[in-house]
């Protein structure tokens, strides 16, 4: 069976389609641990310190953060494939920024940049899929779309640790431009254009909304370095905090908002988004600590370390999509609450195990669990934000829940961080493995916390169904963009 017709009459094939929208998203998520994986062997290189090894991550996961729903906006009045495409553009180009940088400031600037493509990329790639295919067919597609997420999730580490040996570290973002090449004529030809709304962009929201979460994360990331009392951590962090209370009072009285207020309405929309936050807090900030550890304490080389780490993240690539099949008839919540409590798990082990000489078949346990438990989260959660979402908020929706793992992830990465540097972590083989195992504990906590959450999720299970017609006038593409992949009957 066939996708909707492209803008050229002619029939978009189901597998065209899913490559069309899942290749330039896998990019954007290899990206993230290619990276993580070559940060003790960039550390040596440029002379990074662990803060400026912060910022490698968070300033792509920052800029991606603040500026998702202003791409969404930006796709709703321009056309979601042109801006789909101009991120795909933009983030190639950043790559080869990131690729030639010879300092840690360039490669922080280039990695802000990358942010800027991947905030176009990630949720527009959700939102022109479930538009593309027939509603019966967007669980399967749905598990596929987080599959390749996943798959970029487990060759990510793979990728990087042979191409770090092999080459150099600059060219784990070289291998970014031809996928980029491929790309973007493949989007021009199989997704259709969409029609364009007049509404205005919020750019007063977007900035309240990024400086918000910036002044947050940097009063975590510079909290041990200058003191949690000091004049700049707390002036950053009331300053964020207000900034954010602000962005929501604006939120609530603009006509056309950057995050209408009137979807966190919703049960399923407003707790799976916490749980998108929880989960990437907890797991991708130990993602940090513990592939540094396989290589800053035990010796391995890059490549050997992702090879340890293949049982945890390759399990996203078989389970997604099964997880994706399943969630229509055993509902998001029982996958999402059992998939959280395997990562607790997996997460609270490795914390207690953690020694310079821990013997990695100690380890593989908790890998499985991890693994197999960030499968389950995937796709479910995608379908529970998308659960009783009007056609067209899809793409807000889907923004609004990229937005807040993008959060997760850059919080994550700083709390679990400033945790490691105040238990006296260092990047030396003995100042580093009781400061990991805090840190990891911590992580696991908030998975802990998480999974609580998640017990209150609605029980969704059932056939796909239309979503409620949107309260927000005047979108013309409404008919372009899915409603929600699974039914929501609740229990």
């Amino acid at each position: 069976m066939t996708s909707p017709t492209t803008t050229d009459g002619r029939r978009a094939p189901f597998l065209l389609v899913i490559l069309a929208t899942g290749v330039p998203m896998f990019m954007a998520t290899l990206d993230n641990l290619v990276m993580t994986n070559a940060l003790p062997v960039i550390h040596a290189d440029l002379g990074a310190s662990v803060e400026q090894l912060q910022w490698f991550v968070n300033a792509y996961t920052l800029v991606f953060a603040s500026l998702i729903l202003l791409a969404v906006g930006l796709g709703d009045r321009v056309g979601r494939r042109t801006v789909f495409v101009a991120g795909i553009a933009v983030f190639a180009l950043a790559s080869v920024g990131a690729a030639l940088s010879t300092d840690p400031t360039q490669l922080i600037v280039a990695r802000a940049v990358q942010g800027l493509g991947g905030a176009a990329v990630m949720p527009l790639s959700l939102s022109l899929l479930a538009g593309a295919v027939e509603p019966r067919r967007r669980p399967l597609a749905i598990g596929i779309w987080g599959g390749l997420a996943g798959l970029g999730v487990a060759v990510g580490p793979l990728v990087g640790g042979a191409v770090v040996e092999g080459w150099s570290w600059h060219a784990i973002f070289w291998i970014n431009v031809p996928v980029g090449l491929l790309a973007i004529p493949l989007v021009l030809l199989v997704l259709p254009a969409g029609s364009r709304s007049r509404l205005r962009l919020d750019l007063l929201g977007t900035l309240l909304a990024g400086l918000g979460v910036l002044g947050i994360v940097y009063g975590i990331v510079r909290g041990n370095e200058v003191g949690w009392t000091s004049a700049e951590v707390l002036g950053s962090l009331v300053a964020g905090v207000a900034l954010l209370a602000a962005f929501l009072v604006h939120e609530r009285r603009t006509d056309s908002p950057l995050l209408p207020l009137r979807l966190f309405r919703d049960r399923s929309f407003t707790l799976a988004n916490a749980v998108g936050l929880g989960f990437s807090f907890g797991m991708f900030g130990a993602v940090f600590i513990l592939i540094q550890f396989l290589q800053v304490v035990q010796g391995a080389t890059p490549l050997e370390a992702a090879v340890q780490t293949t049982p945890w993240t390759l399990a996203p690539v078989i389970v997604a999509p099964i997880a994706g099949l399943l969630a229509p008839r055993v509902g998001t919540r029982v996958l999402i609450v059992v998939g959280l409590v395997l990562q607790t798990a997996g997460m609270a082990w490795l914390g207690l195990v953690i020694s310079p000489d821990v013997a990695y078949s100690t380890m593989l346990p908790a890998f499985i669990a991890a693994g197999v438990g960030m499968s389950l989260v995937f796709a479910p959660s995608s379908t529970a934000v998308l659960a009783n979402i009007g056609e067209a908020d899809t793409a807000k929706a889907s923004g609004t829940s990229s937005t807040m793992r993008e959060i997760g992830t850059a919080l994550g990465i700083a709390v679990l961080t400033a945790v490691f540097t105040g238990a006296g972590g260092e990047l030396t083989p003995t100042g580093y493995t009781d400061a990991a195992g805090v840190a990891v504990l911590a992580g696991a906590a908030a998975l802990a916390v998480t999974a609580v959450v998640a017990v209150f999720l609605p029980a969704e299970r059932g056939t796909p169904r239309t979503a409620p017609t949107s309260e927000e006038p005047g979108r013309p593409d409404a008919a372009v963009v899915a409603p929600a992949p699974a039914a929501v009957v609740p229990a």
